[in-house]
């Protein structure tokens, strides 16, 4: 999932998150998909921002998830003998594949 500006979603995105206003009332719910007129809709009442899923948006400087995954091996390569460290390192890469709905 990405949160992403509302000026950047577009047609087809799925909603991870549902959106509330700021009294908390759901205005939609997650897996809701945008339209051209939901997003309009959203714009008029002043959403800023949506949590949508997969991760369509590049965002310039942004890490691509192989260089995220990479870093983590990097980092772990000092200690890949040490059983409960080689553990966590696999679960932060799990974490890291979920985010971006790969794993």
């Amino acid at each position: 999932m990405q949160r992403i500006l509302l000026g950047q979603a577009g047609p087809g995105m799925i909603l991870a998150k549902e959106i509330l206003n700021p009294e908390g009332m759901v205005l939609c719910g997650a897996g809701t998909a945008l339209s051209p007129a939901l997003i309009e809709r959203l714009a008029g009442m002043d959403i800023v921002d949506v949590t949508v899923e997969g991760h369509p948006v590049i965002i310039e400087g942004e890490k691509s998830l192989q260089e995220e995954l990479q870093e983590v091996d990097l980092r772990f390569q000092r200690v890949e003998d040490i059983a409960p460290l080689m553990y966590l390192k696999k679960r932060i890469q799990a974490r890291l594949a979920a985010s971006r709905n790969l794993g």
